[in-house]
């Protein structure tokens, strides 16, 4: 299916690597400039690189997107290399394990930083352009929102404001034609998630027990999948899609997990 996506210029922050890599692949490929926003430029010339091998256009802004300055910074960026914003993808987080018996306030509000306030602030600087494209806007969650985790209280409670942000946003900007919906993540594969999973004790059972519980053919996520949900969602072959909160997590959420051993 042809998404009709051919030279939209798409920001990505995060886009470097895991899920927000896997997101540029699958824009390139359906002929997008995904333009990569991240801290590391040597990381995000990387996927820069990659997508050209295959003929592709990507670019990359360095930008240390926990600093406000640095989103408005990062927005100009964009704007003054490719003329134009055609979508947001609000991606770049980081699981911090700031909890409530053992974390404290300067902890906890520089995680807001790391994972929710920049999704409102690169919206916000990218708003103007999106309003001239009525473009698209996805944000990336996380189950932890909806789920819990354990010693992670600023992580789910910023998912949980990515998770009512989309819907604030999707209403707001209806009057532009702008569509904004949230792709949930659960258990994917990315290399943060193996070197996480290689910390703990009795890894490989460790995993086998994740798997087992995930309903729908007991595995991963892949980082495609979940772009792949991204890019149709940023597409206009999901027009009439807005103010969604859509899970690509094999039914680890929703469904009963007693079906995952059935």
């Amino acid at each position: 299916m042809d998404l009709d996506l051919r030279d939209k210029v798409v920001i990505v922050t995060g886009g470097a690597k895991g899920i927000g890599r896997g997101i540029a692949l699958v824009l390139a490929a359906e002929g997008a400039i995904p333009v990569i926003v991240g801290r590391k430029g040597f990381d995000n010339q990387l996927v820069v690189d990659e997508i050209a091998k295959f003929g592709g256009t990507a670019g990359q802004v360095i930008a240390e997107l926990s600093n406000p300055q640095e989103c408005e910074k990062a927005v100009k960026e964009v704007i003054s290399k490719f003329g134009r914003i055609n979508a947001l993808v609000n991606n770049a987080g980081v699981n911090d394990g700031v909890g409530l018996e053992n974390g404290n306030y300067a902890d906890f509000m520089a995680s807001l930083h790391r994972n929710v306030v920049h999704y409102y602030l690169m919206a916000h600087y990218a708003l103007p352009e999106l309003k001239k494209s009525k473009g698209a806007v996805v944000n990336i969650s996380s189950k932890t929102a909806e789920t819990g985790q354990g010693n992670t209280s600023a992580y789910a409670a910023a998912n949980g404001g990515r998770n009512a942000l989309t819907r604030e946003w999707a209403v707001e900007l209806l009057k532009y034609g702008i569509r904004v919906n949230a792709v949930v993540v659960a258990e994917c594969w990315t290399p943060a998630y193996s070197a996480w999973i290689k910390t703990l004790d009795n890894s490989e059972e460790k995993l086998s027990e994740i798997t087992s519980m995930i309903p729908l053919e007991n595995r991963m996520t892949s980082a495609e999948e979940i772009a792949n949900a991204v890019v149709f969602l940023l597409s206009e072959r999901s027009s009439h899609t807005t103010g969604q909160i859509i899970h690509v997590d094999g039914g680890y959420v929703h469904l009963d997990r007693a079906l995952a051993n059935a």
